[in-house]
């Protein structure tokens, strides 16, 4: 199958330093859509023979110089071939009309990441794990209902972005007149963005300094996005996702038949973040009738804030994710 060209960074543009624990490149692979992806790819500069290997993603509207970067690069310094990617129609990967995204393609992108590790002279394909951040996680749960070729799932500080666009945070709009009104104010958007061919942004995280009386989730996405990693390609921290980027979530939802997963998955969240619902009520719906629940994991880490799980070291349970791993046949 033919490859898009893609104009790739060649230089260290990421949010956290570069460790001289592990070589780094580019490299990319393709979906079954046709959309080629960006990756980066993190090895122990030691490595020999063939290695476990894990595909990172996430979170939601971020790119792979971020979180889901410092993961990869993390887990390759403690044994793992990794591979950190931007998600269809994101960042440095292909696909239009950019800043798309979908329960589907998305989910598919995990497998092809999946597809890639595989088929490499340096992994051993009965050793491949995923790990999903934030709305990717769900996109992981997703993945690992599907693919019988991951092993292991690490879900991190998960969204489930079909629920919270269906029924808004905390289910507030959860009612049909709520859903009705959404739909009606997107089609018309859908009508006149036809008219003019011109596809409008929905806006990222609100710009510092966020004004006081902002709910704590707000603050803390900015202070994230917006600050300490902000970087010129992630949605989050520019103009945002596609207006119509999350129309089709509000009816296809991705975790239908996660209680029929036999691998291992491991949720993990932080117990005050505004997120925790998600995680939380994932996991009881993974194990509800699943025969296969020992190795099924939820993880409360308690005072962690939703952003601590992206790139706070001294929160994010890295020797616990390589335990999980290392126990379910990744390691």
């Amino acid at each position: 199958m033919k490859t898009e060209a893609l104009q790739l960074v060649a230089e260290w543009d990421k949010t956290f330093p570069k460790s001289e624990q592990v070589n780094h490149k580019k490299i990319t692979f393709i979906n079954r859509y046709g959309i080629t992806l960006a990756a980066d790819l993190y090895m122990p500069r030691e490595a020999k023979g063939k290695l476990p290997a894990l595909a990172v993603c996430g979170p939601f509207g971020a790119v792979k110089e971020q979180c889901s970067g410092l993961y990869a690069q993390t887990m390759a310094e403690r044994g793992y071939l990794t591979i950190a990617f931007d998600p269809s129609f994101t960042g440095e990967s292909g696909g239009m009309p950019r800043y798309m995204a979908s329960p589907d393609i998305n989910t598919e992108d995990f497998m092809a990441a999946v597809d890639y590790l595989s088929v490499q002279d340096n992994v051993d394909a009965d050793k491949i794990g995923i790990i999903g951040i934030c709305g990717w996680g769900g996109m992981a749960i997703n993945a690992a209902a599907l693919d019988t070729r991951v092993k292991a799932t690490v879900v991190s500080t998960m969204y489930d972005m079909t629920r919270v666009n269906a029924k808004g945070y905390f289910d507030a709009e959860d009612s049909e007149e709520a859903r009705f009104r959404t739909k009606q104010k997107l089609n018309a958007i859908r009508t006149e963005e036809y008219k003019t061919g011109e596809y409008s942004r929905a806006g990222g995280c609100v710009p510092l300094p966020v004004p006081e009386e902002a709910p704590f989730f707000v603050k803390d996405y900015s202070a994230y996005y917006k600050g300490r990693c902000y970087h010129e390609r992630s949605l989050n921290s520019n103009d945002g996702w596609n207006v119509l980027g999350c129309q089709s979530f509000m009816n296809q939802p991705i975790l239908k038949y996660s209680n029929e997963i036999r691998s291992a998955v491991l949720i993990m969240h932080g117990d005050k973040a505004h997120s925790y619902y998600f995680g939380r009520d994932a996991y009881e719906a993974m194990i509800k009738g699943n025969p296969y629940t020992a190795n099924k994991e939820f993880l409360s880490i308690p005072g962690a804030v939703h952003t601590d799980l992206y790139d706070n070291l001294d929160v994010i349970p890295f020797e616990h994710l390589q335990r999980f791993f290392e126990e379910n046949g990744v390691g």
